[in-house]
């Protein structure tokens, strides 16, 4: 089954889990909760709240209201949950080891192209989507530690 990432959900998701490789080590598993939680926020603009100001009015930006966890699956859950995030409806978000083997965005992209999603090795997976279907899918899963 192939994920179209490309398609938005038309309803804002009420629930939304990072799902890191489970042998990541802590700065690898962070750069990719980083770049997976940007790119949700590029694709969900809508769920950003309100600025925040402080008491002496310094503003800054509004943050998610969503809590978010980040939690760690093994490499063939990882693909599975991709799997069964797309059939479910969820919005599906991948980040490749190869995301963090070069710096050059083209040469990425090129990299993923050549691989059918079963070769894909991934180190994390954002799921948004229905809090009940979210949940259901990673109810096995441990947060990452």
């Amino acid at each position: 089954m192939s994920v179209s990432p490309a398609i938005i959900a038309t309803q804002l998701p009420d629930r939304i889990v990072i799902v890191l490789n489970q042998h990541l080590p802590a700065g690898k598993a962070a750069n990719a909760a980083a770049v997976l939680a940007m790119t949700l926020g590029q694709r969900h603009p809508d769920l950003i709240g309100e600025p925040l100001q402080d008491a002496d009015g310094q503003r800054y930006p509004g943050l998610i209201p969503l809590g978010i966890s980040v939690l760690s699956a093994a490499d063939e859950d990882l693909k599975l949950l991709l799997r069964q995030g797309a059939e479910h409806g969820c919005d599906i978000t991948i980040f490749p080891v190869d995301g963090q083997q070069t710096t050059n965005y083209a040469d990425f992209r090129q990299a993923v192209a050549t691989q059918s999603e079963q070769q894909l090795q991934l180190l994390g997976i954002a799921v948004a989507g229905e809090k009940k279907t979210v949940r259901k899918l990673v109810a096995s899963l441990k947060l990452f530690a």
